[in-house]
């Protein structure tokens, strides 16, 4: 069982995450539409639409309205300098994060090979002794 403050924690951690996946998308394609970041970050479309709204509010991006045809208004996202830097620090932490993983996931493939290695030593001396006549009836 979690803590209340161990809950609010992983909830800020997973925030964190979604806020990063939303504001490279942004950066790349500012014209994106929420639709497609949806799509390209795996959230809900009204997830997005959330996310979007809070990165506003705390000052990461600016919206803006414009018009693509007669009937269709979209928008476009920018980073504000803000947010610039607030992505900056994001990268830096997601990248010692997946480092610290991909670490731990070569140990944990090292010590499978070792296991797989004295599994099949082991596979060949019991077929040996298998096969040896001491054990024939």
């Amino acid at each position: 069982i979690f803590s209340i403050g161990m809950v609010s924690f992983i909830k800020n951690k997973l925030q964190a995450n979604e806020d990063f996946k939303l504001l490279r998308l942004i950066e790349k394609s500012p014209q994106i539409s929420q639709r497609e970041i949806a799509k390209k970050a795996g959230l809900s479309l009204g997830k997005v639409n959330y996310c979007l709204k809070s990165l506003g509010e705390k000052g990461l991006i600016k919206i803006k309205r414009f018009s693509q045809s007669e009937h269709k208004i979209r928008y476009i996202y920018l980073l504000t300098p803000k947010g610039v830097k607030t992505k900056g620090l994001m990268a830096i932490d997601f990248l010692e994060r997946k480092l610290k993983e991909y670490e731990a996931l070569q140990d944990e493939v090292a010590e499978l090979q070792e296991e797989l290695s004295a599994v099949r030593s082991n596979s060949e001396e019991f077929k040996l002794t298998l096969n040896s006549e001491h054990y024939r009836a």
